[in-house]
């Protein structure tokens, strides 16, 4: 491992290589090796932790510049462009239930669960989404695995969708006493929550690929993919079975 590091090394992978030697500071040299400075491992770290809460605003649509004390016009100024993004999305994922608005106003059960099945696959793909963009911040991986992260999503996907849909279905068959109503949702957690791990993996690595910031508003488009398809596939799937459920 060089005893250097270059102007353009990327921060996270300064300061592994530093933890590597156990040391705590290193020359920085540029591309023709000539002495710029000295990195001090301190300074480092602390230019990594304001970079990754700068990350978990950028997450949730707010500007990098903004900061708790900054004017009210500067903070509508910065989030109610990704608001209006935001407000778009939600009228994709309401398309989606009005897609199937006669299944529901047939069975009105399915109304009530709803909202158990985006927010579960929503929390499945946050966890997903925050994994991966800490992943890629401390280069952890780099975005051509893509598909070993994605596939290791899928498979945690898969078993927490089985636990949750298990507990789900019990407590809906124990609520409805509908098997079909049961089965209904059994079925479309697991495929829910398999989508949203895979997508919060996505995500991020997607717009990384792009050259884009993998953090910005990452929570957004995640949030628009796990509430159209966690809709699709519970009232998708209800009315396949719709002559299984109460009315």
């Amino acid at each position: 491992i060089a005893s250097v590091v270059k102007v353009d090394d990327a921060k996270g992978e300064v300061a592994q290589r530093m933890r590597e030697r156990n040391v705590l500071e290193m020359p920085v040299v540029d591309s023709d090796g000539r002495l710029l400075g000295v990195i001090h491992y301190d300074a480092l770290v602390d230019a990594i932790r304001d970079e990754a809460t700068v990350d978990i605003q950028t997450m949730f649509g707010a500007s990098k510049d903004e900061r708790a004390l900054s004017t009210a016009l500067f903070s509508v100024k910065k989030r109610l462009p990704w608001m209006e993004i935001n407000l778009l999305t939600a009228f994709l994922a309401a398309a989606v239930v009005g897609a199937f608005e006669s299944t529901i106003a047939k069975y009105t059960a399915l109304a009530v669960l709803l909202p158990v099945v985006a927010g579960q696959s929503g929390n499945a793909g946050a966890q997903a989404l925050a994994v991966t963009i800490r992943g890629l911040a401390l280069r952890e991986f780099r975005t051509s695995q893509w598909l070993r992260v994605a596939v290791k999503e899928l498979q945690v996907g898969l078993m927490n969708g089985i636990a949750i849909a298990i507990t789900t279905g019990v407590v809906v068959m124990i609520w409805s006493g509908s098997v079909g109503l049961a089965g209904v949702i059994f079925i479309s957690m697991i495929i829910s929550m398999v989508i949203a791990g895979v997508s919060g993996a996505l995500v991020p690595i997607v717009l990384s690929r792009l050259g884009q910031d993998p953090a910005q508003s990452s929570s957004i488009v995640l949030t628009t993919i796990t509430d159209i398809f966690g809709f699709m596939s519970f009232l998708g799937i209800a009315t396949l079975l719709a002559s299984t459920l109460p009315t």
